[in-house]
């Protein structure tokens, strides 16, 4: 599976996460208004709806998300979706940027899950809109080692990733995962494959690659 093995403490993980919080804000800020309504890696979603999920977590105490849950009739999928449209056209962008930047050091992490996975939901997201905008923002490859790393099976049952048959394998830092037909691309765009997301055309090489392309 290619894991190395590093030592790394909570403090560390949350340094990242402040950082990326903070890039990802600048990056927000630096758009022009029409990208706000363009397409992301997210289904349905536009940059704007991204944005918006991404601060849901600072913004929404647990008894607000609870009783959202509850209107959803326990669907978090149904939950989150209904909050990133009320909320994409309740804010406007430069508020969705600074909730970012604002919250930098926030302790909010996804419900059940470690500090890892926060730093996920980050990162993941951010890809979402550099690479479907075509922004060629590269992720520190310190913040994707410590994801890549918890990658699991487990990981891509809850992403509804269908990684049978391929090796994925990055081409700019040493990690692998899975067995079959070699799957070769930079490492944050197999993260995003990970994590259920397809990519467009020309982002990877391989027998397998247009099953991972956005049709």
């Amino acid at each position: 599976m290619g894991k190395a093995t590093h030592h790394r403490t909570a403090m560390d993980i949350r340094t990242a996460i402040a950082a990326e919080r903070r890039e990802l804000a600048a990056m927000l800020d630096g758009l022009p208004a029409e990208s706000w309504d363009a397409p992301t890696l997210c289904a349905g979603w536009r940059v704007r709806e991204v944005a918006a999920h991404m601060s849901l977590g600072f913004r929404y105490s647990l008894p607000k998300m609870a009783w959202e849950l509850v209107k959803a009739r326990g669907s978090l999928d149904r939950m989150t979706d209904r909050c990133a449209r009320r909320d994409a056209a309740l804010f406007p962008p430069d508020e969705l940027a600074a909730a970012l930047a604002d919250n930098a050091h926030h302790p909010w992490k996804p419900p059940t899950l470690g500090i890892e996975a926060a730093l996920g939901h980050d990162v993941v997201h951010g890809l979402d809109i550099s690479v479907a905008l075509g922004l060629g923002r590269r992720v520190p490859q310190d913040r994707l080692r410590i994801l890549l790393e918890g990658i699991d099976y487990k990981t891509l049952a809850f992403f509804g990733a269908d990684l049978d048959g391929v090796q994925l394998r990055a081409d700019d830092l040493e990690w692998t995962f899975g067995t079959g037909r070699p799957l070769t691309g930079a490492a944050q765009d197999l993260l995003l494959l990970a994590y259920g997301r397809r990519l467009p055309p020309g982002q990877l090489r391989g027998e397998q690659c247009d099953r991972f392309v956005i049709a």
